[in-house]
């Protein structure tokens, strides 16, 4: 089973993060990675433990107040440091962290690759996110409102958290058949696959209903709509 961790809000995010994902490790994994926002969108990841990714990232930027981090259980393709999450978009604009499988995924890229998209990782996710993007791209919409379109293509199930180098102060993720909960604190948001990396920041929360897209923005009220376009 895969774990999902992000953060936003005054705190540096790398130590929030990576207490997460130790507390998210009974669920099984054998690669992890993390993404922070600090100016510059950065990634690090590596196959196997989460120790391991602590040693990979000494010496490497890992500052930020907003980030999304990840462990894996290999479904699409090997477990390699290619294959861990996150992934970037093709513009490496976008970054997503994903549980579950997206069943129609093959046909979505062979779709994608016509549109001239190319695919670093073997991943079911790594389509996902650059089908956002090209819907983003291509038919001038807002980052929640291209992720709502892109989710009703996705036959399957998931979580999913995407970081946005355009968009500094946000976070936006959705579920549908795997779960997915967020920590609401004084000034900052906690989200993860379950409770166990939020409880010791605060016990106010909101469980995700399938379907649901949620717009987590810094200082601002939780914003949370259905992938039919409903708002709640």
């Amino acid at each position: 089973m895969c774990g999902i961790v992000a953060y936003i809000g005054p705190r540096k995010a790398y130590p929030i993060l990576i207490k997460g994902l130790q507390r998210l490790e009974y669920r099984g994994y054998d690669s992890a990675g993390i993404a922070l926002l600090n100016g510059d969108l950065v990634m690090h990841k590596t196959k196997g433990k989460v120790s391991e990714l602590e040693e990979y990232v000494q010496g490497k930027d890992i500052e930020g107040t907003i980030g999304i981090a990840h462990t894996r259980w290999a479904t699409h393709g090997i477990p390699n440091q290619v294959n861990a999450h996150p992934h970037f978009s093709q513009t490496k604009s976008l970054a997503i962290i994903h549980n579950g499988i997206i069943e129609n995924y093959s046909s979505l890229k062979e779709e994608l690759i016509k549109r001239g998209y190319t695919f670093q990782s073997e991943t079911d996710t790594e389509v996902l996110i650059n089908l956002i993007e090209d819907i983003q791209l291509n038919e001038g919409v807002v980052l929640d409102e291209a992720v709502r379109i892109a989710l009703n293509q996705v036959i399957g199930a998931y979580a999913i958290v995407i970081l946005s180098a355009d968009h500094p102060n946000t976070l936006i993720c959705a579920r549908k058949g795997s779960p997915l909960v967020i920590g609401i604190g004084q000034d900052d948001f906690f989200i993860a696959s379950d409770a166990t990396p939020i409880i010791e920041y605060t016990k106010n929360v909101v469980y995700l209903e399938d379907e649901e897209v949620a717009i987590v923005t810094r200082n601002e009220e939780l914003k949370i709509k259905s992938i039919k376009n409903k708002e709640k």
